[in-house]
């Protein structure tokens, strides 16, 4: 069995621990299109999988589900929903304006260890470079939001971000399977991304770093809208 066994042997989880690293997986399953749009997720499967009951289980489906991620059909069962640039437009619109309030509403002061993090992901990512890997931007991808809403003491507003970044995430993996996006161009722009909001957070700006991270959700949306229209 995977995940939910990858607990530290010496501690006891707790039914709130087991349901999030489940939530995680499927989460990241479903970004990573390890589940493409319109798999059909198997309850008996996955309980089986994990070793848990369907009763959790359901919780984090429908936890999934509110997030979009997940549409359950009567009768039918539960499918991962799809995904696009045009029908999430508006999605990316208000990623934007909520990203300038992650250095306005209670930001964190900078810290070693988010920089440090930061860094290291600049340098992994900055490699895809050179050794495209679509599935490996994608895990991080994944980890750089994870990483840069700790930005921001504001958890409700670290939980919209993060639902409406989830919500989005799959067009990356998308566009680069269709080979819309070229792996190592958006690599080399996302490093550069990085990079940029380090300089801010090694002064102490965390107002500038959510701007600049605003801009290139911006120039992200641009780039990927022309690229799904000359396709």
């Amino acid at each position: 069995m995977v995940g939910l066994m990858d607990f530290d042997p010496t501690e006891t989880p707790s039914a709130r621990d087991r349901f999030d690293r489940l939530y995680d997986i499927l989460k990241s399953r479903i970004c990573l299109l390890d589940y493409p749009p319109g798999t059909r997720l198997s309850e008996e499967a996955l309980a089986a999988e994990f070793g848990t009951s369907r009763t959790p289980l359901r919780r984090v489906l429908v936890r999934l589900e509110g997030e979009g991620l997940l549409q359950s059909v009567h009768g039918v069962g539960t499918f991962v929903t799809d995904a696009d640039i045009e029908t999430l437009g508006q999605t990316y619109q208000l990623r934007m304006e909520l990203a300038e309030l992650l250095g306005v509403l209670s930001p964190n002061p900078p810290n070693p260890v988010l920089w440090n993090r930061l860094a290291s992901l600049s340098t992994e990512i900055r490699q895809l470079a050179d050794n495209p890997d679509a599935r490996r931007f994608g895990q991080l991808n994944l980890e750089f939001f994870d990483e840069f809403y700790r930005i921001t003491a504001n958890e409700p507003l670290r939980e919209i971000c993060d639902r409406l970044f989830v919500q989005t995430s799959r067009i990356w993996m998308k566009s680069m399977g269709a080979e819309r996006i070229d792996v190592a161009t958006e690599a080399a722009i996302f490093a550069d991304e990085i990079d940029d909001i380090l300089r801010a957070l090694e002064i102490g700006d965390v107002r500038s770093a959510a701007l600049l991270h605003r801009t290139h959700i911006s120039m992200s949306f641009i780039r990927m809208r022309l690229a799904a229209r000359t396709t």
